[in-house]
């Protein structure tokens, strides 16, 4: 059995970003217990209770090993992988599609997790919840994901549920990834930590943090979508 953790960054409509990031951390389901009690122990050794939740806001300097060690554990853990969806939100023609942008926000879901789902187990999908007003959706996603698998008996996935972020540490994990790739993305330069940690991020990974990797690429994959390829 396979768990999915996944979250956002910058998804509004009109909050002048120029990109969206979806990503995901996956975990086999029999590891994520001790997966999170490796993250507490990283925790307690740089000092941070371990119910702070680890996000990329809150990289600074003076914390930036924390960070680092967080991300040394992702890259160096066999059993965990990253994938990361890219979205140029320039360009979006919603209209011509007969599309909400909320619409729109879960077709990227569908496709950054097509490229995670295991056909071969069971999966288990935790979304961070955006808002009130998701659970029509992540049905209407389940469905289409699990038609896309011809699983129309609906095994593959177990299910797709809304959490919020304090209630997962690999969620969490997934936040600082996610939000490494958006400064990149975004072109950001405001912070000497972020900017540190982002080049960690691309030595570790071997990517820029801007391209598609190739889809067998598992630990660390990206997908870049442009809504004029599309």
């Amino acid at each position: 059995m396979l768990n999915i953790y996944c979250d956002e960054s910058c998804h509004l409509e009109n909050d002048g970003e120029k990109v969206m990031i979806l990503g995901s951390i996956s975990c086999p389901k029999r590891l994520t217990r001790s997966t999170a009690q490796d993250i507490f122990q990283i925790k307690f050794q740089h000092g941070i209770n371990k119910y702070a939740e680890i996000k990329w806001t809150k990289v600074s300097n003076s914390n930036l090993d924390y960070f680092i060690s967080l991300v040394d554990y992702f890259f160096k853990t066999a059993h965990l992988s990253f994938r990361a969806l890219i979205a140029e939100k320039n360009g979006l023609r919603h209209d011509d599609y007969q599309q909400t942008h909320d619409d729109w926000y879960y077709k990227m879901y569908y496709l950054l997790l097509r490229g995670i789902i295991d056909p071969e187990v069971i999966n288990n999908v935790y979304l961070d919840i955006k808002d009130t007003n998701g659970t029509e959706k992540v049905i209407n996603l389940r469905k289409y994901l699990s038609h896309y698998l011809h699983d129309f008996e609906y095994r593959t996935i177990e299910k797709i549920q809304l959490i919020r972020s304090e209630e997962s540490q690999l969620l969490q994990l997934a936040d600082l990834l996610i939000g490494a790739i958006g400064y990149e993305n975004r072109d950001i330069d405001t912070s000497d930590a972020k900017l540190r940690l982002v080049q960690h991020i691309k030595n570790y990974s071997g990517t820029n943090l801007r391209n598609s990797t190739r889809l067998n690429q598992r630990k660390f994959n990206l997908f870049l979508w442009e809504p004029d390829r599309w």
